[in-house]
């Protein structure tokens, strides 16, 4: 596996796998990789395509009072999954290569980003789409590939891809769990052993609400029956909301996709997950 980190050094690469006359695909990451990122590498692989990873900590994608300073970083161990996993290329580029002293610039993505991690995290998807608009810039790929545990995050994508004519195809990949069925996730390393017990409750109240709504339970009652049994779990409970799946639109219509997503904070860590939800 190439590691690069300057951004002339990249597009040599990225050039050379062209003249190779391969296919590119792109998996963006902060690192502190776990098995949910390398999900997405071998799902990229499967396509035959050159692989390229991206790692780096996008300061503007955090709030003043998030855990930027302290958000996880390995970078000795997360190239060590990446070889293991067959990617070839990582792409490590420092934060004065992404936002020189002179950038000037943010990307805006309306409809999808109004609610929910939107309305609480201000400007976090401007920094998500600026950074990720930069890296389809950057790596010019053919397929991008995301997880689907943070779904707004990939609808933010999929919008920013069809608006600025990016020809990437845009992948979802499901998300990667533990055992006991809390989602991967990088902060849950943030997590003590009590915390880490308590926490599968999310995903058991995401189960429990959407088989509820599925048998004709409403969506009212089934999300503040959810909402309750996590709080009584030890949550302190930012939103759980069922949406529209491709629009993310409250309320959708009978003949409509649906998602149920929910973000809640154990202790200092804040988790999110999602889960589909079908009508018998």
């Amino acid at each position: 596996m190439q590691t690069v980190r300057d951004l002339n050094d990249l597009r040599a690469a990225i050039a050379a796998f062209r003249a190779e006359g391969a296919r590119i695909a792109l998996v963006p990451t902060m690192g502190a990789l776990h098995a949910g990122h390398i999900a997405l590498v071998e799902a990229a692989k499967r396509t035959g395509t050159k692989v390229v990873a991206s790692i780096f900590v996008n300061p503007r994608q955090f709030g003043p009072n998030e855990d930027l300073a302290r958000y996880p970083r390995r970078e000795a161990a997360d190239s060590r999954m990446l070889v293991e996993a067959g990617c070839d290329l990582l792409w490590l580029p420092p934060v004065e290569a992404m936002y020189p002293e002179s950038f000037a610039t943010s990307i805006s993505v309306a409809g999808v980003t109004e609610t929910l991690d939107g309305a609480s995290r201000p400007g976090h998807f401007d920094g998500v789409a600026t950074v990720v608009a930069k890296l389809f810039n950057q790596v010019g790929p053919d397929a991008a590939y995301f997880g689907e545990k943070d779904y707004q995050q990939l609808l933010v994508i999929r919008r920013l891809a069809a608006d600025l004519d990016f020809a990437i195809d845009v992948v979802g990949v499901p998300t990667q769990r533990d055992d006991d069925g809390l989602a991967l996730s990088s902060r849950n390393l943030y997590l003590d052993e009590e915390e880490r017990a308590k926490a599968v409750a999310l995903p058991r109240a995401l189960g429990v609400a959407a088989r509820a709504i599925a048998r004709g339970v409403a969506t009212e009652d089934a999300t503040a029956e959810a909402q309750a049994s996590l709080v009584a779990a030890g949550f302190t409970v930012d939103y759980v909301a069922v949406v529209d799946a491709e629009t993310l639109a409250p309320d959708p219509g009978p003949a409509r996709p649906r998602r149920l997503l929910a973000a809640a904070r154990m202790g200092q860590t804040r988790l999110i997950d999602n889960i589909a939800v079908t009508l018998d």
